[in-house]
C-alpha cells in the first residue's frame, strides 16, 4: 500500500483513504451508535501523529468507543481509571525483584504497567495528583518512560486518548495549560440524538453479540503517518494559520479589541504546528492533497478551545472558548480559493 519509510505512494491511494475511513467508521457503528464526527476527528488526530482530550457528560460510551476504535485499527487497548491515589508507577510499571532458579540468585525485572498500549484511554485524567499527570507527559511527549533509572520505549504508533468530566470539579486536579497544550485536539462528545438513543438502547438490551473486523494495520496507521508529514502547505495557508493563531494573544497588535478584553492568554506556537497537522490529516481524509484556509477552519476549534484562556471578563459573561474561536473565525475569514487539485496531486506524488 504505503511505504512506511517515506511518502512515496501509488497515486489510487488519494482514493482509497477517503473508502479507507468510511470502513472504519462502518466497523465503529457496528458497535457505537452515532459519534460519527467523534470518529473522524480521532482518526485526525491518528493521523497527525497526536493525543486527544475527550471532553463529555459520563455515560455517553467514551471507553467503549475508544476501545472499538482500537480493535479495527488492530491495536493494542490499555485503560487506567485514574484516582486520587493513583502512583506513577501503577501506570508505567516498577521493579520487581524475582528469583532466578536457574542461577540461584535475584534479580530486578521490569512488569510493564498499563501504558504500554498502543491506545492508551486515560480516564478521568484530572483525578490524578500531579505527579502521576507527569510521568504520563513524559510518554506523550517522549514515547518513553523512566523506571528506576532506566528508560523504555513505548509501542509505537503511541497514543493517548483522555477524558475530562465537565460537570464534576470536587476531587480532580485540573489540567495546567501547560499540559494541556499537549494534546494535539481537544474533541467534545454531545449527547446522541433521540433517534440515535433508540438505536443504543434497542442494540444494548437485545443482547445482540457483535464483532469488529480489523480494517488497518500498525504498518499502515505509520504510513498514513509518514504522508501526513510529507504532505505540503502553500505559503497562503501558512500565512492564514499563523495570523490566526497570533489573533488569539491580548498582547499582539493585530488582535481585536474583544480579545484583549475577553482573553487573558493566547495561543503558542505549538498551536500553529497543531493547526497545520490536523488540517493536513483532515485534506487527506477527503481523498485531496491540497490543504486550504477551509480545512484550516474547519480544525481551528478542536485544535484552539484548549488553548485559549478566557478572562474573568469572559466567564463572568458566560462566554466560553467555543464561542471566542467562533468570533475569532468569523473576524479572520478566508477568501475564495481555487486550486489545481491535479497538479498539487502530481506535485506530491513526485516527492
Amino acid at each position: 500500500m504505503i511505504s512506511s519509510k517515506g511518502p512515496s505512494i501509488d497515486p489510487a491511494w488519494v482514493d482509497r483513504l477517503p473508502k479507507t475511513t468510511q470502513r472504519v467508521k462502518e466497523e465503529v457503528a457496528r458497535i457505537i451508535v452515532g459519534q460519527d464526527h467523534v470518529v473522524e476527528e480521532i482518526l485526525m488526530a491518528f493521523l497527525a501523529g497526536g493525543h486527544v482530550l475527550l471532553e463529555g457528560v459520563p455515560g455517553l460510551a467514551k471507553t467503549l468507543l475508544v476501545n472499538t476504535l482500537a480493535s479495527a485499527l488492530s491495536m493494542t487497548f490499555g485503560r487506567v481509571q485514574f484516582t486520587p491515589d493513583l502512583m506513577p508507577s501503577d501506570l508505567t510499571g516498577s521493579q520487581m525483584m524475582q528469583d532466578d532458579h536457574r542461577r540461584g540468585q535475584r534479580e530486578f525485572v521490569f512488569r510493564r504497567g498499563s501504558i504500554f498500549a498502543h491506545v492508551l484511554l486515560a480516564d478521568e485524567i484530572n483525578r490524578c495528583p500531579p505527579k502521576t499527570q507527569a510521568a504520563l507527559l513524559e510518554g506523550m511527549e517522549e514515547g518513553t518512560v523512566t523506571v528506576g533509572g532506566k528508560n523504555y520505549a513505548l509501542p509505537s504508533p503511541f497514543f493517548v486518548l483522555a477524558t475530562q468530566n465537565p460537570i464534576e470539579q470536587e476531587g480532580t486536579y485540573p489540567l495546567p495549560e501547560a499540559q494541556l497544550d499537549r494534546f494535539l485536539i481537544k474533541v467534545l462528545v454531545d449527547y446522541p440524538t433521540l433517534r440515535e438513543e433508540w438505536q443504543i438502547v434497542d442494540q444494548t438490551t437485545s443482547g445482540d453479540q457483535r464483532s469488529l473486523s480489523e480494517v488497518l494495520s500498525r504498518d499502515d496507521i505509520l504510513a498514513w503517518q509518514a504522508v501526513t508529514r510529507a504532505l505540503p502547505v502553500s505559503s497562503h495557508v501558512l500565512d492564514y494559520i499563523a495570523r490566526l493563531v497570533r489573533r488569539t494573544r491580548p498582547s499582539e497588535k493585530s488582535a481585536p479589541d474583544w480579545i484583549r478584553h475577553y482573553c487573558s492568554w493566547g495561543a503558542g506556537t505549538r498551536a500553529a504546528l497543531a493547526l497545520t497537522a490536523v488540517s493536513k490529516a483532515r485534506t487527506l481524509l477527503r481523498g485531496r492533497f491540497a490543504v486550504t484556509r477551509e480545512d484550516v477552519r474547519a480544525t481551528a476549534p478542536l485544535v484552539l478551545r484548549h488553548r485559549i484562556l478566557p478572562s474573568f471578563h469572559a466567564e463572568a459573561e458566560n462566554i466560553s472558548t467555543n464561542d471566542l474561536v467562533d468570533r475569532l473565525l468569523n473576524d479572520t475569514p478566508a477568501f475564495a480559493e481555487r486550486y489545481d487539485y491535479d497538479a498539487a496531486t502530481k506535485s506530491f506524488l513526485r516527492l
